[in-house]
């Protein structure tokens, strides 16, 4: 495991409401099961306070008053109103979990589909760990805020409002003493409020982190056990969980600090109430159940306000995730379709790189988000410095080139160009004579064939992994695009065939299995344009052989490139690439090459000769045995 040091975007800003405002608006698309909850809230508030004046008129006008007929009518009145509170009560439990459930998978939605939006870069510097914490928990903290926090908050503030009304209704005077105590309670809340976001801040942020070092563990697992890291992967870890541990520490120790200062301002207005209602009844100023019912509902209208402690914690809580959700939705594609971009139906032609010059941006000039240790492909170990440098290359249509030379030379960064995961910093890419930003980049991507060097295989069967290349394809077509990469043979011999279940990422199947099953994939998609970027340097002699089958099929009348290690690979390439340092260092055919005993001279013989002593070795090591 890396320790993730990494930094997210800090939120240092004052809380001013604007987040707040955010969130709910996630409820606009919603609004009749909003409104709905919160009148359903309202109404059983509205009687909870009315069942305690009814209790004030049991006292006053059936019991002490020995009246039977209005003690009897009062009771019948005061049951009926039971069932309709309870009612009302189930009405706006059900409507939270809806209007909760729907807020949540609205928010998971919008980012899923604004992730699909963003460009290359924004997952070269974002850590996994760091978006999966946006699109599950943070997405449901806002979940819960909009419906449990909002009927807490609703509750409270309906509570209270008829409480203050039946209090002036009551004794004026009493309800002057509970007027005063409210600005004390504001005032307490304001001096808790900065400290307690700031370390749900804190509590987000490194969550970010652990989410992070889980998914790098559970990935990398084999690498762990084979160079025995779990010691040291344990002690990183540990000091991840307790600096959360530390500042969730702080975060509770605030909050828990909150609750008794309302208690006790509580307590000292409740007595002061209890005190001075005494001497008005002396006068008469107020009935016995008068006082009772000013008592309850002084408790009444100071439980939501103790509870508001609890509620307001839980906010500055959900504010934390939702201006990381915020963020992440807010994040800006840096390769995006110009105005205007058309999809002519094709991209066959000619391809021109025009004098290009590419770099990956330092992360000092990147825009807000977590930066990520590496990057994708070789423009992560280039940071800042300048990868492709003046570049420029004509491809024929139909025409195959093979790109070989040193790591971090420029080859992927190359095709990642032509994908247009990225764009040149300057010089123009046409496709058929067109500049390609005058292109959508449904019309590139859609129309381009990628292999990767480390193929991804979904969770599912070999049949739906090899359909994902093209959705509508039937059956016969599936196996057709098998046969020719050359995966047919190995699949018809797993238990279940094509629908043999590949395990997540692939891992039930051997790295060449996946690479056919690739492969299979991108000669269903029938692309115009084929990229093959490192594709056979991790299988066996046999399993090469069949993907060089299969991409001779592929790349039959379509222009291809290829990126290889392996120099066996690309000897029928109409020309060879060599890029060193961002340039064409040469170019030719493989024989033309060979003649000029150039840098591919050299790397042709070098692999040339260690395979033959691999194969001496693999010849000699059984006969010694056998001696």
């Amino acid at each position: 495991m890396s320790h993730f040091e990494f930094e997210e975007e800090e939120f240092t800003t004052e809380f001013n409401g604007r987040t707040v405002l955010r969130i709910l608006a996630q409820t606009k698309p919603h609004w009749p099961w909003l409104v709905g909850f919160l009148l359903s809230i309202a109404f059983v508030s509205l009687l909870d306070s009315y069942f305690t004046y009814l209790s004030k008129q049991i006292v006053d006008e059936g019991i002490l008053a020995g009246n039977r007929a209005a003690l009897t009518r009062i009771v019948t009145t005061y049951g009926l109103l039971i069932v309709v509170s309870s009612v009302g009560v189930f009405g706006f439990i059900f409507l939270a979990g809806i209007l909760g459930e729907r807020i949540r998978y609205d928010l998971r939605k919008k980012m899923f589909d604004h992730l699909q939006e963003l460009s290359f870069s924004y997952f070269d510097r974002t850590p996994v760990g760091w978006i999966m914490s946006r699109v599950t928990s943070d997405s449901g903290r806002i979940a819960e805020l909009v419906t449990w926090g909002l009927l807490d908050v609703t509750w409270a503030v309906t509570s209270i409002a008829t409480a203050l009304y039946f209090m002036l209704t009551i004794n004026w005077r009493l309800a002057l003493i509970v007027f005063a105590v409210i600005p004390v309670l504001v005032v307490v809340a304001a001096l808790f409020k900065k400290k307690i976001i700031v370390e749900y801040r804190l509590v987000r942020k490194i969550n970010s982190k652990i989410t992070g070092a889980y998914n790098e563990n559970i990935q990398g697992v084999r690498v762990v056990k084979a160079l025995c890291r779990e010691e040291e992967n344990l002690r990183e870890f540990g000091e991840l969980t307790g600096e959360m541990y530390r500042s969730s520490f702080r975060a509770a120790w605030l909050s828990a600090l909150f609750l008794p200062l309302v208690q006790l301002i509580s307590a000292l207005a409740l007595g002061s109430i209890v005190w001075y209602g005494g001497l008005q009844a002396q006068i008469g100023s107020i009935t016995i159940g008068g006082i009772q019912a000013f008592v309850s509902y002084i408790t009444f209208m100071l439980w939501p306000v103790q509870d508001m402690a609890r509620v307001y914690a839980e906010m500055q809580h959900a504010i934390a995730s939702a201006e990381r959700v915020f963020s992440l939705i807010d994040s800006v594609p840096e390769v995006t379709d110009r105005p205007g971009a058309i999809d002519p139906g094709t991209i066959r032609g000619d391809i021109e790189f025009d004098h290009v010059d590419f770099y990956y941006a330092p992360p000092s000039s990147r825009p807000p988000g977590p930066p990520k240790l590496g990057g994708m492909g070789e423009g992560g170990r280039e940071g800042g410095k300048l990868v492709l440098q003046d570049f420029t290359l004509t491809v024929r249509r139909g025409e195959t080139i093979a790109l070989v030379g040193p790591t971090g030379g420029g080859k992927s960064t190359i095709v990642n160009l032509l994908c247009r995961f990225y764009e040149p910093q300057a010089g123009v890419i046409r496709i058929g004579g067109r500049d390609y930003t005058e292109l959508s980049l449904h019309a590139i991507q859609s129309r381009i064939g990628v292999v990767l060097q480390t193929p991804h295989l979904f969770s599912g069967t070999i049949r739906e992994n090899i359909r994902y290349g093209r959705l509508d394809a039937t059956d016969e077509e599936i196996e057709e695009a098998a046969r020719l990469a050359g995966a047919h043979d190995f699949i018809v011999t797993l238990e279940k065939g094509y629908d043999e279940e590949v395990g997540e990422g692939g891992v039930l199947l051997s790295v060449g299995q996946k690479q056919l099953v690739s492969l299979a994939r991108a000669i269903l998609a029938q692309p115009e344009i084929f990229v093959m970027d490192e594709a056979t340097s991790s299988v066996d002699t046999l399993t090469e052989a069949l993907i060089q089958q299969g991409m001779e099929a592929l790349m039959r009348d379509r222009t291809s490139f290829v990126i290889a290690h392996r120099l066996s690979t690309i000897r029928r390439a109409d020309r060879i690439l060599v890029i060193e340092d961002g340039r064409i260092a040469e170019m030719g055919t493989h024989a033309e090459l060979l003649r000029a005993q150039g840098h591919y001279y050299r790397l042709y013989t070098k692999q040339f000769r260690r395979q033959l002593e691999q194969e001496y070795d693999a010849f000699r090591v059984p006969s010694l045995v056998a001696a």
